[in-house]
């Protein structure tokens, strides 16, 4: 019988031994900061974002959670607080499920393709519906001025961030799905 410790640890394991940049918060394996990098194929290539994650001590069973640092401009994800909606990941998350879906697969594919009908941040949301054009050219902006030259060092209120509490708010991921048409939308706990 493997303990929710052993996973946590190979789960970790598995993350820092992937191209992704991973910092322990006070040298404890169940806080840690994530570098993720826009997918090439998005507007938002080029950009780098500080993720905060926590695993609860009854991981996998129960999901992690999640939070943007510095700012990005999507509609299912708070600009203020870093939270994510993603009901997928909330409703279908299994303990098969490991930390290297989440930012090789799900926040990839909700960078793809974001669900502007059930927004977190309505301005985005509304934007993408009324003038896609503009849409890009703001995620674009926000892209260059607060998602390059991040590093695992960097405070988001370094970085052009105005927020006070950007990292108290964590979303919660309750599920993951591996089907390509995942439905987004709903609190992301990881």
């Amino acid at each position: 019988m493997s303990s929710p410790k052993r996973r946590i640890e190979k789960d970790v394991m598995d993350l820092m031994m992937s191209d992704h940049d991973v910092t322990l918060i006070n040298d404890s394996i169940q806080e840690f900061y994530v570098m993720f990098h826009g997918p090439s194929d998005t507007p938002y290539v080029g950009g780098t974002w500080k993720i905060r994650v926590e695993l609860p001590d009854q991981y996998p069973i129960k999901s992690p959670s999640i939070g943007f640092l510095n700012k990005i401009y999507h509609p299912n994800i708070d600009e203020s607080s870093g939270s994510v909606c993603l009901d997928v990941i909330n409703q279908t998350w299994s303990p098969m499920f490991g930390l290297l879906n989440i930012f090789e697969n799900f926040l990839p594919h909700l960078l793809r393709y974001a669900n502007p009908s059930d927004p977190l941040n309505t301005d985005a949301s509304n934007l993408m519906n009324k003038d896609e054009a503009r849409y890009l050219e703001t995620v674009k902006m926000y892209v260059k001025k607060y998602a390059k030259d991040i590093t695992i060092d960097d405070n988001p209120e370094d970085n052009g961030s105005d927020d006070d509490d950007d990292d108290d708010e964590l979303s919660d991921v309750g599920s993951l799905s591996s089907d390509d048409d995942m439905d987004v939308h709903g609190e992301f706990e990881i």
